[in-house]
C-alpha cells in the first residue's frame, strides 16, 4: 500500500505569525493533528505539530503571543505520494516523529500520521491474527 492511499488531503497551511492560540483553533476545527507552515521570508515549507503546541504551554509559555514560526520545525523528512507505507513508517521511527509531509513536485498533497497508517494496516493484520490475553 502507497502513502497516497492513506494520507489525509486536508492541508492546513498557516503562516509563521500565526498564534499558537489560533494555529490550535483551526487544527481542532479541520481535525488535523499538524499545520503546515508556509514561510517564504525563511525556511519554505515546515511543520506544527498539536505536540508542539503541548510543549509550548507545558513551558507556561502564552498562546496568544507565541507564534507559529518560533515553534515549527524546519528540519523536515518530506515523503511522496508513491512511497510505500513502509517506507514512511521506517522514516517516521527513524526520525522520531509521527508527520511527514507528502510533496507533489513542489506543492504539500498531504500529511501522512502514524493514525493514518494503523487505520491501512489494521484490518489486514486483524485477519491474519489472533489475539491472545
Amino acid at each position: 500500500m502507497l502513502v497516497r492511499d492513506a494520507m489525509s488531503t486536508v492541508v492546513l497551511t498557516i503562516g509563521p505569525a500565526h498564534t499558537l492560540r489560533q494555529a490550535a483553533r483551526l487544527m481542532s476545527t479541520r481535525r488535523v493533528g499538524a499545520a503546515v507552515v508556509l514561510d517564504s521570508d525563511n525556511s519554505g515549507l515546515g511543520i506544527l505539530t498539536e505536540r508542539d503546541v503541548l510543549i509550548s504551554l507545558g513551558l507556561g509559555q502564552n498562546p496568544d503571543t507565541e507564534t507559529a514560526g518560533t515553534h515549527t520545525t524546519t528540519d523536515v523528512v518530506f515523503a511522496t505520494p508513491s512511497w510505500t507505507l513502509e517506507d514512511a513508517a521506517d522514516a517516521m521511527s527513524h526520525g522520531g516523529f509521527r508527520h511527514l509531509i507528502v510533496m507533489d513536485g513542489n506543492e504539500p498533497s498531504g500529511i501522512v500520521s502514524v493514525r493514518d497508517i494503523i487505520r491501512c494496516w489494521a484490518p489486514s493484520r486483524r485477519h491474519g491474527a489472533s489475539l491472545t490475553v
